[in-house]
């Protein structure tokens, strides 16, 4: 019996090594103002003092892809989901009105795969250089016995700035204001579990089938990575008043919405306002899902919603449309019993 090392065990720090200094450029092409140093040490800096806030307030978030992550092991496609990562937390600040700056990622693998790898840290800087923000760190585990060969779990983690009095909290919504919905690309990152247990399981579909409902492979289909609305969003809040904003993530609009609403409001939606991508029609027929799982389960074709003035409304949807986003006036705030809480209701 051998000498035992550490590569015996499982973990190969050399091949570690040639991991980082093959991401270092990408991490490099999206650094911006406010970045010190590099990647490589204990922590990644970010200096505020250029921001030119008077009152800056920190705003974090942090999630993963979740099961969407089978999908791309099975069709051995990995330069999308690490923009599946960055758009889950970089939407999810932006809503509140601040500016991502810095994005931190969590890779953890049973075994380091350079050429697999290397291309998630590819796509998840693609991602941060869509948000505007700068990928400064992270952390690459390799776990021997955690995970099965092949697979591997992504966390993501960032950071924004926002001005004290800038911060959305949906506390300015009246009842009257209109509710405007940006169109997402597909399922984005939420109801894989279903869809994976529809398709692949009680279908027996493979990715490389042809769907032509779809126009496309399921697989193409199912990797289509989440829309990043940063860009679109803060151009929005520099020229239209808005009073809140959601991302539609799991739970759908009918969980989403309710999170940025005052007591006494409640969102009235009118179905058919907006184009609904057939992904969510083939996936309620061919599984023979409730109309209401559908709601409570996926975004239905909006990841994004807006909450505005009703004067607002004409202007916001033309600078959306200059802002490259197919957006629609899909329903209105009303009043409701305050005892009931904020809710969303479908008309």
């Amino acid at each position: 019996m051998g000498a035992l090392d550490y590569r015996k065990a499982g973990v190969d720090i050399d091949k570690g090594n040639e991991f980082v200094r093959r991401i270092r450029p990408f991490a490099q092409e999206t650094f911006r103002q406010g970045v010190m140093g590099g990647i490589g040490g204990f922590g990644a800096l970010f200096s505020l003092s250029g921001m030119g806030l008077r009152d800056p307030v920190l705003v974090s978030s942090t999630d993963g892809v979740g099961t969407k992550l089978k999908i791309a092991f099975r069709a051995g496609l990995h330069s999308t989901v690490g923009i599946d990562l960055v758009a889950m937390c970089a939407n999810d600040v932006v809503v509140q009105g601040a500016e991502p700056i810095f994005f931190l990622d969590y890779l953890a693998t049973a075994r380091l795969d350079l050429a697999t790898h290397t291309q998630i840290i590819r796509g998840i800087a693609d991602g941060c250089k869509q948000a505007g923000c700068a990928l400064i760190g992270g952390e690459t585990a390799e776990l021997p016995g955690m995970y099965r060969a092949g697979e591997y779990d992504l966390a993501g983690f960032c950071v924004g700035i926002a001005e004290r009095s800038s911060l959305m909290d949906g506390s300015r919504i009246r009842p009257g204001d209109l509710v405007l919905g940006l169109a997402s690309a597909g399922l984005h990152s939420n109801g894989y579990s279903l869809v994976r247990k529809l398709f692949l399981g009680r279908l027996r579909w493979r990715l490389d089938r042809y769907v032509p409902e779809l126009g496309r492979s399921l697989g193409e289909e199912l990797l289509v990575p989440t829309r990043i609305y940063v860009s679109s969003v803060l151009g929005l809040l520099k020229r239209v008043q808005v009073n809140g904003l959601a991302h539609i993530t799991g739970g759908g609009l009918l969980e989403n919405v309710p999170r940025v609403l005052p007591q006494g409001c409640m969102a009235v939606l009118r179905r058919g306002a907006w184009e609904v991508p057939p992904i969510f029609k083939l996936i309620q027929d061919r599984g023979r899902v409730p109309e209401k799982e559908m709601w409570r389960v996926f975004n239905n074709g909006i990841g994004m919603v807006a909450i505005l003035p009703e004067l607002e409304a004409p202007r916001a949807l033309s600078v959306l449309g200059e802002l490259g986003e197919k957006a629609f006036l899909i329903g209105r705030i009303e009043p409701c019993d305050s005892r009931e809480g904020p809710e969303v209701r479908l008309e």
